[in-house]
């Protein structure tokens, strides 16, 4: 398996993880059965914690179906290279690094943690442009 598609398996390691943190948050903070349960009744709207966790999942959410996609293209059209390995580094550290930062609320550097992954995501799309 190829670095870049090694890189897309521990991205998506970390989308599930991302999806579990504030879903467990959420379950401390309302409670399993009113998870479990249909949601009909509205509740407290989730605490700062739970709402930086779920605004980090979204952001990944709205990066990682193009990551996946360029990473998958690459490796088909066999364009794996140095620019490419080090773009699939870059964007799976920078959203590794994302989370903590937004859950801390760091601003600034969360930024620019997001723009580091975007231009990973550049780096890999520059063979197949």
């Amino acid at each position: 398996m190829s670095f870049e598609l090694t890189m897309l398996a521990w991205t998506l390691v970390l989308a599930l993880v991302q999806v579990l943190l504030p879903a467990f948050v959420r379950n401390r903070e309302v409670g399993l059965k009113y998870q479990m349960g249909p949601r009909d009744n509205a509740t407290a709207p989730p605490t700062r914690i739970a709402g930086r966790l779920m605004r980090a999942q979204s952001n990944l959410f709205e990066t990682l179906p193009i990551f996946a996609i360029a990473v998958l293209i690459v490796h088909v059209t066999g364009r794996e290279n140095a620019l490419t390995h080090y773009g699939a580094l870059a964007y799976f550290v920078a959203r590794l690094c994302y989370v903590p930062l937004y859950v801390l609320g760091v601003p600034f550097v969360r930024s620019l943690v997001w723009l580091i992954s975007i231009v990973g995501i550049v780096q890999i799309l520059v063979p197949i442009i």
